[in-house]
């Protein structure tokens, strides 16, 4: 797998920083990411909001406070 695979199975698998939180199921819809300059998906506040918390990993489009 070169590099640009590589970053972006890395954009698109979730880090959970809390493991009893569990992922969302339902199928991910075209207003839930989009790809940036770099071909990485970038989830939007829209899906941040579905999804219902902050993973903790400082995504671009969070609608959640910093802690």
């Amino acid at each position: 797998m070169d590099s640009s695979s590589s970053n972006i199975a890395n954009a698109i698998t979730p880090t959970m920083k809390d493991s009893k939180k569990p992922l969302p199921t339902s199928a991910l819809s075209s207003e839930d990411f989009y790809f940036n300059e770099q071909g990485l998906m970038v989830f939007t506040k829209k899906y941040h909001l579905k999804r219902g918390y902050c993973c903790g990993s400082g995504c671009k489009n969070c609608p959640y406070p910093k802690d």
